[in-house]
């Protein structure tokens, strides 16, 4: 299997059409997409070009978020944009807000984030994730086969941090044209043991390598090629990733 961050991706815009980014980044890279690869996209392209942005001084903090804010430590318009775009708080403390966000990740400040957003100055600006991450996988999916002719598999990734381990890693919130999960129960081991429990996140596995390449600063490489991956599973969407409440023993 290889990977390959893509070369030439320019500083996205609400509106830019996306296949047409990728297309001349393929282009640039000297690279043919052929049926069967796998793109991950960053997070914040696909927020960007989907216009999830927002002016923090237009943001009216609630009564509600106001008394959070107190406790936490934080921007009561920042902590408004949290409570509307999660389900839930799970956990908070000063400095750490941490929520079930609107498409059920468990995440800190939802994934609301401001490094690299252009703020024109003065004026803060923030970006949420995708309303339907699943959604633009597929329309960026879609377009690459209609203009260029290949199935491939599309996964959005963003950074996000573990409860009991140091760091973030790359993890899938988006996923269309590949299994996010592999069922390996009844398969047997080496010693001829059967599995009982396993799964595979593969879409975070591959998500956490393409991210490696794509960097956490100023590296500007939010999209890479992935070629070599390959499984018969059944294709899912990232919400084949997200453990159901009822299994979640922690909560």
């Amino acid at each position: 299997m290889t990977l390959a961050a893509l070369q030439g991706i320019p500083q996205v815009q609400p509106g830019d059409d996306l296949t047409s980014i990728v297309i001349a980044a393929l282009e640039a890279s000297q690279e043919v997409l052929a049926d069967g690869d796998i793109l991950v996209v960053a997070q914040k392209i696909i927020s960007k070009a989907e216009g999830r942005i927002v002016a923090l001084e237009d943001v009216v903090a609630s009564e509600r978020a106001v008394a959070l804010a107190a406790e936490v430590g934080k921007d009561p318009r920042q902590v408004e944009l949290v409570l509307r775009e999660s389900r839930e708080i799970v956990k908070h403390r000063p400095g750490v807000l941490i929520v079930e966000q609107n498409l059920g990740l468990v995440m800190a400040n939802a994934g609301i984030d401001h490094s690299n957003i252009e703020s024109p100055e003065g004026c803060e600006q923030l970006l949420l994730l995708p309303l339907d991450p699943d959604g633009s996988c597929q329309r960026l999916r879609d377009g690459l086969r209609q203009r260029l002719g290949v199935t491939v598999g599309v996964i959005v990734n963003d950074s996000i941090g573990r409860a009991w381990r140091v760091g973030t890693v790359g993890q899938a919130i988006g996923v269309a044209g590949l299994p996010a999960v592999i069922d390996l129960r009844g398969e047997t081991d080496l010693f001829g043991r059967e599995l009982l429990v396993s799964e595979q996140a593969v879409a975070d596995e591959l998500a956490a390598a393409a991210s490696l390449l794509q960097g956490q600063a100023a590296e500007g490489l939010p999209v890479v090629l992935i070629r070599g991956f390959v499984s018969d599973a059944p294709i899912q969407g990232a919400d084949a990733l997200v453990r159901p409440r009822e299994m979640d023993m922690f909560r």
